[in-house]
This record gives structure tokens, sequence and C-alpha cells, in this order.
């Protein structure tokens, strides 16, 4: 037995000393990394980040491209500086720059390299890359700058800057280091892992003077850097720049669709700015100035921005009554007994006709009979009852929810049921009378422009949507995220589609639309809709989809303080899609129309000299324009008398 014991005591010592032996033998014979560690004054290990992907629109034009550049980087401990009024001058800074940068420098590490002068040109660095060789302690490293072929789809694309101290303690993953750039918001914060690529390292001898002297190991252990994937989106370049120029001297949204893709041929938020302001080493400053102005430049408005839909959503209200059977296209409603009132136009005996004029009464006694479409005796329990069925309805064309386009930051809005009114007045002490403002989208109601483009295409589409997105390829085109390939249905019956449609076709082609906003050769289907505002003029909408029977765009146009969606947001749609259908612009009367229209109201910043309003020589007030966004790309207009509109 201790004999036994004996040749296992042996065996166990005999397998640790195997163990320490091939260990040592892997770490002196076949693992490098002490090998240049032990090296580290003459072998420099260099990391090579990698060119983001680039953006292309629906034809392959480009967007989004990198322009390469150099940074120069600090070691402060090794930084030696004689005459620093001479080093300022080189690079072209102040001295109170070169303190604030050193000190920067040394917070984050004396021994380490951190970031000094971002985005040197190619020009720059040849003019100091000689020179440079006399400051110990810097160095160069290669780096791209974003760069935008046109001044447009600032808020859609996002931008690229420095990743902060925050982000870079909550990565799950150790990637990004002090320095290195981050998508911050839009698309190239949502595809970030997709367009940043991968890291590549390079191995290269040096002198005790720091001069490259080769790769080391003839680049055995170097690592290529891989570019980041190119993404293809449905952007239509030439819709979207021709949509930035309509929307100009306006606060508001344009948002067009495929609706048979669910591809997003244009997005514009208005006011707009340059996406290369953003993009420059000036970066900081430029932010801050984007971010004080008064018109909310940053702020996302296809997707952030909340707005009762007014008249538009009573083509929803029609469609779940139709499903319901409460009523069919041919019924009928007098005014009486409706506390929202007509305003004026011929009578409506149809859905169609409700439709067309946008009938206030009709769709207030729709709502009550879907409401009050149960059995049940107690006035309060059956508008609970009621109220659910219709918001199980409304919920499934993407109201109330986040629709989940590939933007950050979106908006899901509101669409109340019963427990949001339990809160409000008590549970079973509301009924019908205390919601009955949602029958013509006003109320508690909220909506993004996003989701009534969407609400167009479903339509379109008599019934179905695919979620609204940006990018219709990654890496190739026509390959988008698995979520976007998903159909999703409403559980309208696709004849009930039928019914509304001839209503949206009269009111553009007379009914609620300005008569000059008519399109030759294109049948458009639309709805106007004027969103209630508190805090000013009433808000304008309109959405419509073309052709009226095989649709190419579904679009939605919000026009904050433009009145009636006839005569301020429909224009601006029905020109788009005649520049997306036959690719110009043939109606010059109603595009000089929109151009000369100013809806930006006045903004008095707080601590701002009061206005001072000039008179002419008769001694009557002169109209002044109100001050435009500082970034936007084209200059202000004045308005002209607006043409008469044919009603709401």
């Amino acid at each position: 037995m201790l004999e036994n014991r004996r040749f296992v005591i042996i065996g166990a010592f005999l397998m640790v000393g195997v163990a320490y032996l091939m260990r040592l033998f892997y770490l002196q014979v076949l693992d490098e990394s002490y090998s240049i560690e032990s090296s580290s004054n003459s072998i420099k290990r260099i990391v090579e980040v990698p060119f983001r992907g680039q953006i292309y629109d629906r034809y392959g034009n480009l967007i989004v491209y990198n322009t390469p550049v150099y940074d120069l980087l600090v070691t402060p401990y090794k930084a030696r500086i004689q005459d620093t009024l001479t080093f300022c001058n080189l690079l072209g800074i102040e001295r109170h720059d070169f303190d604030s940068l050193m000190t920067a420098a040394r917070s984050y590490s004396r021994f380490k390299p951190s970031l000094f002068l971002r985005q040197l040109s190619k020009e720059d660095f040849a003019r100091i890359q000689d020179i440079m060789v006399d400051y110990p302690g810097f160095e160069f490293a290669k780096s791209s700058l974003r760069t935008y072929s046109s001044q447009t789809l600032a808020n859609t694309l996002g931008y690229v800057s420095e990743i902060s101290r925050g982000q870079l303690e909550k990565q799950e993953s150790y990637y990004y280091r002090q320095g290195d750039y981050v998508g911050q918001n839009g698309i190239e914060k949502y595809y970030e892992e997709q367009l940043r690529g991968k890291r590549g390292i390079k191995f290269i001898m040096q002198n005790v003077s720091g001069v490259a002297k080769g790769s080391w190991k003839d680049g055995e252990l170097d690592t290529l850097a891989v570019a980041g994937q190119n993404l293809y989106t449905g952007i239509d370049l030439e819709v979207q720049q021709y949509a930035d120029s309509l929307m100009v001297n306006k606060v508001g949204s344009v948002v067009a669709i495929e609706p048979k893709t669910g591809q997003i041929i244009a997005m514009v938020s208005a006011p707009t700015y340059d996406p290369n302001i953003l993009a420059s080493r000036h970066f900081s400053k430029n932010y801050s100035e984007l971010a004080a102005n008064p018109y909310k430049p940053l702020f996302n408005r296809p997707v952030m921005a909340s707005y009762r839909p007014g008249s538009t959503f009573k083509l929803i209200q029609a469609l779940i009554a139709l499903q319901e059977g409460v009523i069919s296209p041919n019924t009928g409603f007098s005014h009486a007994g409706s506390p929202v009132k007509c305003h004026g136009h011929p009578g409506t005996g149809t859905v169609a006709s409700a439709v067309r004029y946008s009938c206030n009464p009709y769709f207030y006694h729709v709502f009550r009979r879907l409401i009050y479409n149960n059995e049940l005796n107690n006035t309060f329990k059956a508008s609970a009852e009621g109220l659910e069925l219709w918001n199980s309805h409304a919920s499934k064309f993407g109201i109330g929810d986040r629709l989940g386009v590939d933007l950050p930051s979106e908006y899901k809005g509101n669409l109340p049921d019963a427990k949001y009114y339990d809160k409000i007045y008590g549970e079973k002490r509301w009924k019908f009378s205390n919601v009955y403002s949602l029958s013509i989208g006003e109320g508690e109601l909220l909506i993004t422009p996003l989701k009534m483009a969407n609400v167009a295409a479903i339509i379109a589409n008599r019934g179905y949507f695919y979620t609204p997105h940006v990018v219709s390829g990654i890496g190739e085109k026509n390959k988008p995220l698995p979520e976007y390939t998903v159909r999703h249905e409403t559980g309208i019956d696709p004849r009930h589609f039928e019914t509304i449609i001839p209503g949206m076709i009269g009111a553009v082609e007379n009914g609620t639309v300005l008569g000059l906003a008519r399109i030759d050769s294109i049948q458009i289907a639309g709805k106007t809709g004027t969103s209630q505002n508190r805090k000013g003029k009433d808000h304008s909408i309109f959405i419509a989809f073309a052709p009226a029977h095989d649709p190419k765009i579904a679009i939605a146009v919000f026009v904050e303080n433009g009145g009636f969606g006839g005569s301020a947001a429909a224009p601006v749609a029905n020109l788009l899609i005649e520049r997306y259908l036959k690719r110009k612009t043939k109606n010059k009367a109603l595009e000089n129309y929109v151009l000369s229209k100013n809806y930006m109201p006045n903004v008095v910043l707080p601590n701002a000299p009061k206005k001072v309003v000039p008179k002419d020589s008769s001694g009557q007030k002169k109209e002044t324009l109100p001050p435009l966004a500082k970034h936007q790309n084209q200059p202000a207009k004045r308005n002209e008398e607006p043409l008469a509109s044919s009603g709401k």
C-alpha cells in the first residue's frame, strides 16, 4: 500500500514538472508577446484603424465616404519642446490651446500616447512631417475624416465623434480606446458594429531616435485592418435634396416610403444643417452652436417629434368601423347631435364622400357607434370595452408603439386605452363623452411623422406593411437586417381599403387639397389634416400615395404652424411625388408657391433684445422675416399672398 502511494506522489510531481516545462517552452519559443515586450525600445506596436464603411443611395450614388487624414499623438513623459511658440506656429494653434491639449493628455496618461491634434490634411502632414523629428514624444497616426457628398440627411445619417469616457467605461467587450471615433446618432450609431470594421496591428523596428527601420520579422505577426461594411440605403438622393429645398423656411418633417418594401426614400427634418460641420476638428464649437439654435436642428423630427394626427386619423377610424361592421360603404350620418362642427362642404352620404370632405360630425358618429358596439348596458363599462376594441385595431397600424426603424431615439407616441383614462378619471368614471375628440384625431393621440407615412404605406398596400428602414443592404444591395423583411398585417379586409381610397383620390382632385397642388397624369390618393397647436398656429399635415392603383411611393408631410393641411403640407408632398415618379418638376407654379412660403415663427431667446419693427413712410409696420436657423443651406424668401384653399 505504501509503495503504491509513493508511485502516485512521484507521478504527480512528474506531471507538474512536465506541465511547467511545456509552459516554459511555449513562452520562450512559441509565444512572441514576451519577445515583443522585451524589445519595446526597438519594436513599436502600431494599431491601424480601418476605414468606416461607405454609405450609398438606392441608385449607387455615394452619400458618405472617407477622406484620409493624420492625427498627431503625444506621449507626455517623452515630450520635449524647446520653443513652445515656434511649435504652436508650426501647428497653427494658440498657446492656450497647447496648454489645454497637454493638460488633457497628462490627465489621461503620462506614459501612453493620446490624441493631441486631430485631422491634419495630407498637405499639413507633408509640411511638418520632417520637422516633427525635432520634437520627441510626438508621432503621427493615419486616420480618416467622414465626408458627405451633399449637404443633406444630417439627422438620418447621424455623425461620428470621439468616444466619451462614459461610453468607454460602459462598453461590453473591450474594443474602443481613448481617442477612437464612434457613431453617435442616426444610422452611424445604429449600424456602428457593421460600419467600424476590424483593427489591424503592425510591428515596426525603430532606432534609439524613434526612426522607423522597417517591419519586424518581415510582418510575420502583423494583422491587416479590415474596412467596415458598406451600407446601401433606399434613399433617393435627388428626391432627398429636392425635399430639403422645399422645406427651407419651414419647421417640420417629410418621410417618403416605398410601400412594397418599407424602404425609406426620403427623410427630412427641417430645419436641417450641413453634416460636414460635425465632421471637422471644430466639432465641439459647431455642435454647441447647433444645440443652442432655437429651431433645434439636432432634433430628428421624423422619429422624435409628436403631433396629434388630426383628420388624417379619420382613415383609420373608417377602416376599423368597416371591419367591425358598424358602418357600410354607403352609410351616411347627419350633423345632429355632434359637438364637433362641420367646416362647410357638400353632403356626405357615403364613407368615400366623408373622407373626401373630411367631415367632422360624420366621424364623430362613426367613432360613437364603434365604441358602443357591444351589449353592455352600463355606459362606463361599454365605453371601456369599446375603447379596448378600438385600441387593439389601431395598434396594428403601428400607432402607440415604436415601429422599429433603424434609427435611435424613436418616440413611441400615444394610443390611449381604458387603463390610460382610468388613471385620469378613475375606473368606471369616464365614458364616450370624455374621449370623443379621438374621433377626429385630436385629444390624447400622439403620433410621429414616420408613423403617418407608414399609415399611408399600409393603405397603399391594402392592409399590410414592412417596418420602415433606411438601410436596404449591408455589405451588398438588397440585404437588410432580417426584421425588415417581415410582413405585418393589420387584420383589415383588403376590400375595405377600396372603400376609402376613392375618397382620398377625390380629396386631391376636388376636395380638401389646394387646387394648384394637383399633378397632371399622376393619380394621387391623399388625406389632409390639421393638428391643433396650443402655442401658435395649427400644424399642417398631409399623407398620400401614388399612383393610386399601383403605389410606388407613400408620403407624410408635416409643416409646423402651417395651418390647413391642404395649403401647406399637400403641395410639398405632391411635388415630391412628381419628382420621384417623373424625375422632373413640371408644375412650376406649385413649386414657386411652396418655395415662397415661410412658416418659421419668431423665436425669442432668453435675455435677447426686444425686436424693433421697422415702419414704412406711411407709418405702417413693415413685414419682417423671422430669424432663420444659422446652418440652413438656402436663403430666406419673402412670403407671398397665399392662394385660396378649398377647405380643410
